[in-house]
């Protein structure tokens, strides 16, 4: 049961200083424009500290509340971006509010990228999940079972692919604090029907430039997830000290 209790359900977006704007704000409005007809659902952006953070599109945001100020939301999403999310998954400030949170939170979403912080951390090991698809070979490495669709839920984990499938994964994440009719209103209401210009994606054809990035990708994987791994393997010692 989360901390929060039976009245007010806080959903908090997880802010980091580069990471993708649309990968917070797309789920982000969908809670909100939930939360007008359902006031005790309470969307909070929450970070590190409360001041200005760059992301990816070349703005700011700020978050509405510190990490230590919502210990135990109801649920929380955590978003994705390029380097600095790689570099968010050794954030000891990240790491420790997203482990302690998952351990109260009825949900825990992600967006894009994201996934990887959920995972650095051992949330998703043996588990279903997705993630950007250039990123699913780092995904896997720890231990998670990758899965090439918009959205995947496992249990109370709720991971998106790249960018605009945090609008799918918000809605579901809204259907779950209410109810189907709730999030199909609040889909009418965003006006959020895709039929892109060009059709689908072709994950078969994505051309040169983009197959040798996903291929660098995945080679670093090892880099970019040993220090996660070596952190996580500390803490797991550390915790086992302190219950010893």
């Amino acid at each position: 049961m989360s901390a929060e209790g039976h009245n007010e359900k806080t959903i908090a977006f997880v802010l980091y200083p580069g990471l993708t704007a649309f990968d917070l704000a797309g789920p982000l409005q969908v809670i909100s424009q939930l939360a007008l007809a359902h006031p005790k659902i309470r969307p909070v952006v929450v970070g590190e500290r409360v001041e200005p953070m760059d992301t990816d599109a070349g703005v700011q945001m700020v978050p509405d509340k510190t990490f230590d100020e919502v210990p135990h939301p109801f649920a929380f999403v955590v978003p994705g971006g390029t380097r600095p999310t790689f570099k968010a998954m050794s954030n000891h400030a990240i790491r420790d509010y997203v482990r302690s949170a998952a351990e109260t939170a009825e949900i825990v979403g992600s967006v894009c990228t994201g996934a990887l912080i959920l995972a650095s951390v051992g949330l998703l090991e043996g588990r279903q999940a997705t993630t950007h698809w250039a990123c699913h070979k780092v995904l896997e490495s720890f231990g998670a079972k990758y899965q090439r669709r918009r959205w995947v839920e496992d249990g109370k984990f709720i991971t998106s692919a790249g960018v605009s499938a945090g609008i799918d994964m918000g809605l579901n994440l809204a259907a779950r604090l209410t109810d189907e009719v709730s999030a199909r209103q609040v889909q009418l209401w965003l006006d959020y029907d895709p039929q892109p210009p060009f059709g689908r994606l072709d994950y078969d054809d994505m051309g040169l430039t983009l197959r040798a990035g996903r291929a660098w990708v995945s080679l670093t994987a090892p880099l970019l997830t040993a220090r996660p791994k070596r952190l996580t393997r500390q803490e797991r010692t550390n915790s086992s000290h302190l219950w010893s």
